[in-house]
């Protein structure tokens, strides 16, 4: 028999670095994050313990580039499958230029055919929220990228004298009694309206009867949970879809 194959997924995004093992059918139970701005060599070498064994893998998905090399002198490029649209995802990509899709998002897409089924809309709340489509012939076929929540309310705090930074949970009524509680109503419920009116509009387009929607990412469950058009919320979506992508694309 083959041994098992021992994967170690790493997701950079724009503000965190995710990494956890992962065996061919599960990812570990630990998810490390760490703030992508400190991520290091030293930072990935206690990830390296197994590069002893010839059938240890990384799958790299990542949005920043340049810190990719920092990924290939801790483990060596041989070893690293990284995202991207040249690589097997379990759907077609009906998209001008493929190259422009970020690998995360392809991940999604990977993820959400094989652990949920198309068509698909899948939101990730991450720097920026994106939407991606996946149609009925299990076809990536684009989506729509907005600011993101945090992006949002920064911008604010940044661009007038007395406007606070706030920290997200759910508003206790929509009418604010102060500054605070009037940005986290305007914050958490217009944003929800935003994602709701995205969401109805990709509907209206692709005129599909039932359409699953995955939401993930750092705001996923706090945003989902007044919004019934969402019905999945998966926060490792983008990990799984590291792992499925490693099963999609045999190591020689």
């Amino acid at each position: 028999m083959p041994r098992e194959l021992h994967y170690l997924l790493i997701d950079i995004s724009n503000s965190f670095t995710k990494i956890v093992p992962s065996s061919v059918d599960s990812i570990g139970e630990k998810i490390i994050s760490i703030p992508t701005n400190e991520m290091n060599e030293r930072s990935l070498q206690e990830f390296s313990w197994n590069l002893e064994d010839p059938d240890f893998y990384v799958i790299l998905s990542s949005v920043v580039p340049k810190l990719n090399d920092k990924v290939e002198n801790v483990f060596g490029k041989e070893r690293i499958l990284e995202v991207s649209n040249s690589v097997h995802i379990g759907c077609e990509i009906d998209y001008p230029d493929p190259r422009s899709i970020g690998a995360d998002r392809l991940a999604n897409a990977a993820a959400a055919v094989s652990l949920y089924g198309a068509p698909a809309v899948i939101v990730d709340f991450g720097t920026a929220v994106t939407f991606d489509v996946i149609s009925s012939e299990k076809s990536y076929i684009g989506g729509v990228i907005s600011p993101g929540l945090a992006s949002m309310t920064d911008y604010m705090f940044d661009h007038t004298a007395l406007l606070p930074r706030i920290e997200f949970n759910e508003p206790s009524s929509v009418i604010g009694k102060s500054t605070e509680d009037a940005m986290l109503s305007g914050a958490v419920i217009g944003y929800r309206g935003l994602v709701k009116e995205i969401i109805s509009s990709i509907f209206n387009e692709l005129d599909e009867s039932s359409i699953q929607v995955i939401a993930t990412g750092g705001y996923a469950q706090l945003i989902s949970s007044d919004l019934k058009e969402i019905n999945i919320v998966n926060d490792s979506l983008t990990l799984e879809g590291l792992r499925i992508i490693a099963a999609l694309n045999p190591f020689s």
